[in-house]
């Protein structure tokens, strides 16, 4: 047989194909050498890690290169460093890394020297580039953000904060995300050198059932919904006699506002690969599918990339480094349906079918293809990975008792930082609202937070010391979900809010269950009449009746959870529903048919702004002298209060 790769591995005695690969190539790699006597290979790797943090010249320019840092213009910062390092003769190696997860500080650049601080500069822009690397190069760090860690206490001179001193990172525990903004995730020696495989390594000599045992010792629970043990769904499938299993990694992530599994994936991809190879060796899967919504094209070929160079390095495929096992990943793109999150419903779309089915038989007896199939979500396997290679120790110092270790949360909405973070769970709301992502900026005040997904309950204010964990949020009324967390500010209407949740939910439905199909849309129209005006009490229990009916009878749990956002806002904004239906009156002010608009004459100075935004012609006044609104004609459009620039024009 011809032989399908032959590259130099860990030494120049180290070779081997994917018909004779070594052994020990892991663990040669990392510690090196193990498999031979000479000290070259632990040369060779002393002088690549130097290499990985200052580059072939010294100095490393790393410029974050994902879905949200291009969205920021990085690309353009890119390009800028690479333009300023030609034209000024600099000899630095430029590279990429992964998002960080603090969004709201991209784009962002990370600059490193021999005998300087790792630096990182944030919000850059291509025209700061000449300068940040000036200063930089010339020991004057001052306009740096924040300082990598400094575990020898050298950097006290300089005057600029630990990255880790910082409240947004010290609250952090970064465990799964511990590559993300750190490696280039386009290389599969930045991960190899951080530890990276050392998880698959070790499984390798074990049993499977150990495996299996390994992971429930851990606690690790599912991090895509529900929290299902990891473990049980594994030893189910372990247990099926089948000619074929399947392991699914289920990077759809189709939730508003939550892009955990994304930045994962894109920032670390070959994480997120390890633990589907050690949940295929527990399960005996032998071939795997990453389920990746299209809509996320860069995390999509980053995964693909991925797995052709695993493949290369005799880490996936057959005969996976002599052991005897056989396992290879295919990356298929969803069409991007929400419903497709219901693992029932991803089986159906790789299938070629687009609905989910009954339950029982649940996929880890009877999935794809009628086949015994595990699907856990991104974040959950490489959580596996993580685990194996650090320890069970490790991952339990962190959780409450019944769910052990981190999650990664996607803060959003009104919110001064929003990003995601990565925080034991057990953490309070607050914490993660207030000390994390900044609070609401301008001195607004939280009304609400809707956690979960648009599936998820709102949690009011006077509740943000809830634990987040899976027990604590469930009788708050919400989910912990995927992990996305909108916070609501006090100008928001809640009945507006559970709305728009609904509207969404309403649109996702795949239509199989009569009672989602039609009851949802019943859902919807009764919310609708009711920020408009026509809202009647009777519909209050209509709402909670039509709920519990919607949640009790459909098939899968879009379904399931979809009135949440109602159930929850019933329960704790039940006066705000009131207001709507017996005083006709909004009182966030954001319901149109529900609000009038009103010239203040001691404000108003006649510019006649309003005048020329209204599309109706119903604001009337002389040039220099205060207007006035018919309020009998008004069709509550809000352009004047939009235009007026004196906060003239009142909502009342």
């Amino acid at each position: 047989m011809a032989e399908w790769t032959l590259m130099d591995r860990c030494c120049d005695k180290c070779w081997h194909t994917v018909e004779y690969p070594c052994k020990h190539f892991i663990r040669c790699t990392v510690e090196g050498p193990l498999c031979h006597e000479s000290a070259e290979c632990r040369v060779k790797r002393k002088r690549r890690i130097e290499e990985l943090k200052y580059g072939k010249y010294g100095i490393k320019i790393k410029v974050p290169i994902s879905s949200c840092t291009l969205a920021a213009g990085a690309k353009e910062v890119y390009d800028a460093v690479s333009k300023e390092v030609l034209s000024s003769g600099l000899n630095a190696d430029i590279t990429i890394s992964g998002c960080m997860g603090l969004c709201y500080l991209d784009p962002w650049i990370e600059l490193s020297k021999k005998g300087l601080p790792t630096a990182i500069y944030v919000n850059v822009k291509p025209g700061d580039v000449p300068k940040i690397l000036k200063e930089y190069l010339s020991g004057d760090l001052s306009n740096a953000f924040a300082l990598r860690a400094d575990p020898e206490g050298i950097y006290k001179n300089y005057k600029v904060p630990l990255l880790n001193d910082l409240t947004l990172w010290s609250n952090q525990v970064r465990f799964v995300s511990r590559g993300c903004g750190v490696l280039n995730p386009e290389s599969i020696e930045d991960y190899i050198i951080s530890n990276g495989f050392r998880g698959l390594d070790k499984i390798l000599n074990m049993h499977p059932k150990n495996v299996i045992e390994f992971v429930k010792k851990s606690g690790l629970r599912g991090r895509g919904g529900a929290g299902f043990p990891t473990w049980m769904k594994w030893e189910i499938a372990q247990s099926q006699v089948s000619d074929i299993k399947y392991f699914i990694v289920n990077a759809d992530e189709g939730d508003p506002g939550a892009f955990m599994n994304r930045l994962l994936a894109e920032s670390d991809p070959y994480r997120v690969i390890e633990g589907m190879i050690i949940g295929a060796y527990a399960v005996g899967a032998s071939k795997g599918y990453i389920f990746v919504r299209a809509e996320k094209p860069l995390m999509a070929d980053r995964l693909s990339k991925a797995v052709e160079e695993i493949r290369k390095y005799g880490l996936l495929g057959r005969n996976i480094l002599g052991s005897g096992f056989s396992f290879d990943i295919e990356v298929i793109l969803s069409a991007g349906a929400f419903v497709c999150g219901e693992e029932t419903a991803l089986i159906s779309a790789i299938e070629g079918r687009t609905r989910p089915r009954q339950r029982p038989p649940y996929p880890a007896t009877r999935g794809l293809w009628d086949k015994p199939t595990v699907i856990n979500n991104v974040e959950t396997v490489a959580h596996v990975a993580t685990v194996f290679q650090v320890g069970v120790e490790e991952f339990t110092k962190y959780g409450t008792e019944k769910s052990k270790g981190t999650k990664m949360f996607c803060v959003t909405g009104c919110v001064s930082r929003t990003g995601a973070y990565e925080v034991p769970i057990g953490m309070s709301l607050s914490k993660l609202v207030y000390d994390l992502a900044g609070g609401p900026p301008d001195g607004k005040k939280v009304k609400a937070v809707q956690i979960g997904g648009p599936s998820g309950g709102c949690v009011p204010s006077n509740l943000l010391n809830t634990p987040v964990d899976y027990e604590s949020l469930q009788s708050a009324g919400a989910i912990m979900g995927s992990g996305g967390v909108v916070v609501i500010d006090e100008d928001s209407c809640m009945v507006d809010v559970a709305k728009f949740f609904t509207s969404f939910t309403l649109a996702e439905s795949c239509g199989k269950c009569f009672t989602c199909r039609v009851g949802m849309k019943l859902l919807y129209d009764i919310l609708k009449n009711i920020t408009e005006g026509k809202g009647s009490e009777e519909d209050l229990e209509l709402l909670n009746e039509l709920s519990d009916v919607i949640i009790g009878s459909s098939l899968c749990a879009l379904g399931g959870t979809a009135p949440n956002p109602i159930k929850s806002t019933l329960r704790y904004f039940r006066d705000e529903y009131v207001a709507h239906i017996k005083d006709r009156k909004c009182p966030a002010k954001v319901c149109p048919n529900l609000v009038e608009y009103w010239i203040d004459p001691a404000k108003c100075v006649g510019c006649g702004l309003c005048v020329k935004a209204c599309p109706t012609n119903f604001i009337t006044g002389e040039r220099g002298k205060p207007h006035s609104i018919d309020p009998s004609k008004c069709i509550r459009c809000s352009q004047c209060f939009i235009t007026c620039p004196q906060g003239a024009v009142i909502k009342r």
